[in-house]
């Protein structure tokens, strides 16, 4: 099958063993029951073959909706696959499954990644050139209006977080942003409510810190922007782009580089349920921005 043959939102792509295994939100059941995880395989990142589910949700298991953005890291010969699960009786968070195999099955293994009691969503994890690997996540905006983009640190073998989470920028900081029109008719949440979603980073080649993440933008659409920490330091401080990188209708992207040394982002558009599929864009640095090679 081809990228327009696959229907998933918020697209994570590794190379293992050769190949390319790409994970992602099954967009049938984004907004309701979920369970389960699925990849796809690519020898070419033209053709692929999938799903394969690499995860189901076994008896018991306390998450049964909001399975969003898997995330996989191979870290000291395991893959972790780190997710967004959520259920009635918890509020939405991050937690990582873990497999020998970057194809699954994946069980579950961390404790809560983000804080206890707080309603977070898509983590990704990032490792310091010291070493140190953090968990960089939304913090949804019902737990504060402005749109938190929070981090904590995290145990070497990712089965913990340590210390106190703390917030690198919110979403109201950048100019591309305009509050989300249907927080109050989906969600019931009063005021101007603003939110960040699908952070990714990457140092590039003039050794600044860059994230990619999404948001509701001025053209009334899903978009995605980019926020730089020229320093490199993850602590910051982050500058915010004025202009979005990809300003209508898609979202949730990421950083990549092929078995050739080429760099792409990707992200799913269309942002309509049942229509996303993941596009690729090689990607370059510009006077302290990135830019998408369309």
């Amino acid at each position: 099958m081809k990228l327009n043959d696959i229907n998933i939102r918020d697209p994570y792509i590794i190379k293992a063993e050769g190949k390319y295994y790409m994970y992602g939100t099954r967009s049938a059941t984004t907004w309701s029951y979920g369970d389960g995880f699925d990849c796809y395989i690519s020898e070419d990142l033209e053709n692929w073959e999938g799903p394969k589910e690499i995860f189901h949700r076994p008896e018991g298991f306390f998450a049964d909706k909001q399975y969003w953005a898997p995330e996989c890291v191979e870290k000291d010969g395991y893959y972790y696959l780190v997710a967004t699960l959520g259920s009635d009786k918890d509020p939405i968070g991050c937690y990582a499954l873990r497999s020998t195999k970057p194809d699954g099955p994946f069980e579950p293994y961390s404790k809560r990644l983000t804080p206890e009691g707080v309603k977070c969503l898509d983590g990704t994890v990032y490792t310091d050139p010291e070493g140190t690997s953090w968990l960089v996540y939304s913090r949804s905006f019902e737990n504060g209006c402005r749109g938190y983009m929070d981090c904590i640190q995290l145990a070497s073998d990712l089965s913990h977080s340590i210390g106190e989470a703390f917030t690198l920028f919110d979403a109201a900081e950048a100019k591309w942003v305009v509050p989300f029109p249907y927080a109050k008719e989906e969600f019931g949440v009063d005021g101007d409510v603003y939110f960040t979603d699908g952070p990714c980073l990457q140092i590039m080649e003039d050794s600044k810190l860059y994230m990619t993440w999404s948001s509701w933008g001025t053209q009334n659409e899903y978009a995605v922007g980019v926020a730089v920490s020229d320093n490199g330091s993850l602590k910051g401080p982050w500058r915010q782009v004025d202009e979005a990188m990809f300003p209508v209708d898609g979202g949730h992207g990421m950083f990549f580089t092929d078995y050739d040394g080429k760099m792409y982002f990707t992200l799913h558009y269309p942002n309509e349920k049942l229509h996303e599929h993941p596009v690729f864009y090689p990607v370059t640095v510009k006077d302290g921005n990135l830019v998408l090679v369309k």
